[in-house]
């Protein structure tokens, strides 16, 4: 291909969209016209399904639901005027009460002030807000200083609670839970009440929910007295919930432009109802991502953003996009075992990471470079006439350019500069991606059994291990028997895990180790 050849294919798949500022460059995918005119079809099916979607279609047909994340930043779009008036209310009283506590009108307990937010929550509840806090914050100049409990670890709760220290006693705290009864948000909200109690403090004085109203954890937010209580809605799915109160409340207190974000992201919508995969930026990003994974997840997408601030972008894209399209059934319940794995980290410092790989090794993955315009920060020179964002901006080009000389294929995401409007812009994007790409390819998009699995089968282990611990005795005896004396004989390796683990911590006693350890009360 000559280097007219490169121009003109650039400027054919580029897609520009000016009152973003944003493009999308798809001109180093193997997009070709044969395989475009095979899609065409699919294409027209897959818009009509994203424009039922946005008119309030069952799109969750396990729960019947309706899926309206694209309402949250159009509410005149929500079908009916009660909906309208709920995402209205809840920005209004979410902007309110940021504002009534940056005024310290909402104030702790003893203490003049909140200088610090800490956000419990799991999933989607967690990686939305964590990736907007770490993209749009200002360390030192943010009006509450966020930290985060996303997991059930005991360890992750001490380091949290150690790092807010002393100014525990000036921090606000949000749980988030649609039912109240996740495990992770629970264990850590109690971890946290417990660390108030200790310090001489009323929870309750500090505490927030976001849940769905009549929830456990709206009823008891309600009947302790917590200062203030957000909706959840069973219509808006946890990794689609980043511009719900989900992830506005802590934007908000964090002191972040949560209009902007919302503007960014209706903007992008608009931009991506447009039925011409070639000014569509989410139609063109669903065609790249079916052709270079056969419709089959056939490679992995490497995301690499060359800015600091987007280092969380790719953690929160696996959810995005691996909940969304991880499926093992399609619509019509036949086996397909789809997905498309996403992994990253930024840029520059992959290229002295996994990029040797990627431009060397297996050819199993596409990239999405995230290229930032403006540098930001101090334009220090490092060299004559060279700044330090030159370099950065030269590594994004240099390795799009070894990549493709290899063979290996990229996108490349333009964006002016890090901010909200940028930010809400990019999770419309590939929200709206996600939602065209599993019309492609057949699955529902909006449903998680594979959770819910997970879950079920966690529980059915905490079970075992009440029986495993209620079938302990003084005598040491091994695995099988304690299986057998607790009725479950065929599950041996369950129990045994299960011992070893109350054995390190502390409730049964463990003499020997491996398989042939054998365990007793303690």
């Amino acid at each position: 291909m000559t280097s007219s050849d490169h121009w003109d294919r650039f400027r054919r798949l580029r897609c520009d969209l000016p009152a973003l500022g944003f493009s999308i460059d798809a001109s180093r995918m193997e997009l070709d016209e044969p395989f475009l005119a095979r899609l065409a079809a699919p294409l027209a099916r897959a818009f009509a399904a994203m424009k039922a979607l946005e008119g309030g279609a069952i799109a969750n047909p396990d729960e019947q639901r309706m899926v309206g994340h694209y309402w949250l930043r159009a509410p005149a779009l929500a079908p009916g005027a009660e909906l309208r008036a709920a995402i209205e209310a809840a920005l209004a009283a979410v902007k309110k009460f940021a504002g009534d506590v940056h005024a310290a009108r909402v104030r702790p307990e003893k203490a003049a002030r909140f200088t610090r937010l800490l956000c419990v929550g799991i999933g989607g509840s967690a990686l939305g807000p964590m990736f907007v806090a770490e993209a749009l914050g200002q360390p030192g100049r943010d009006q509450l200083a966020p930290h985060f409990l996303d997991n059930t670890d005991p360890d992750g709760f001490a380091r949290v609670l150690a790092r807010l220290g002393p100014a525990l006693g000036e921090t606000l705290v949000v749980i988030t839970s649609k039912s109240g009864g996740t495990p992770e948000t629970r264990n850590g909200m109690l971890a946290v009440a417990a660390a108030f109690r200790l310090a001489g403090l009323s929870f309750a004085r500090h505490a927030v929910a976001v849940t769905q109203a009549g929830s456990a954890l709206d009823r008891r937010a309600e009947a302790d007295g917590w200062l203030a209580r957000f909706p959840m809605w069973d219509w808006v799915g946890g990794r689609t919930s980043e511009l719900s109160v989900v992830g506005l409340l802590p934007a908000a207190l964090q002191g972040l432009d949560i209009d902007g974000l919302l503007g960014g992201a209706a903007g992008m919508d608009e931009a991506t109802r447009i039925a011409d995969a070639f000014r569509n930026p989410a139609a063109l990003l669903a065609l790249s991502w079916y052709q270079a994974t056969g419709g089959v997840g056939g490679k992995a997408m490497v995301v690499l953003p060359y800015k600091d601030s987007l280092l969380l972008l790719s953690r929160y894209l696996q959810q995005l996009v691996m909940e969304s399209l991880g499926k093992r059934l399609d619509l019509t319940g036949h086996r397909v075992d789809q997905g498309l794995t996403v992994y990253g980290n930024k840029g520059s410092t992959d290229q002295h990471a996994y990029v040797q790989q990627l431009r060397d090794g297996l050819p199993g993955f596409f990239a999405t470079f995230v290229r930032v315009l403006e540098p930001g920060g101090e334009p220090l020179e490092v060299e004559p006439g060279v700044t330090a964002g030159d370099y950065l901006h030269g590594l994004l080009l240099g390795t799009r350019a070894a990549l493709f000389e290899n063979g290996r294929a990229s996108l490349t995401l333009t964006v002016p500069r890090v901010d909200a409007r940028t930010v809400g812009a990019l999770i419309a994007l590939f929200e709206r991606a996600v939602g065209l790409y599993a019309s492609l390819i057949g699955v529902n998009a909006y449903h998680q059994p594979g959770v819910e699995a997970g879950k079920k089968a966690a529980t059915a282990l905490l079970t075992l291990q009440g029986k495993v611990l209620a079938a302990l005795t003084p005598e040491p005896r091994d695995a099988p028997a304690i299986a057998a004396a607790a009725g479950t004989p065929d599950d041996v390796e369950a129990v045994f895990l299960l011992l070893e683990h109350l054995a390190a911590s502390g409730r049964a006693r463990a003499e020997g180790v491996g398989p042939a350890a054998r365990f007793a009360r303690r």
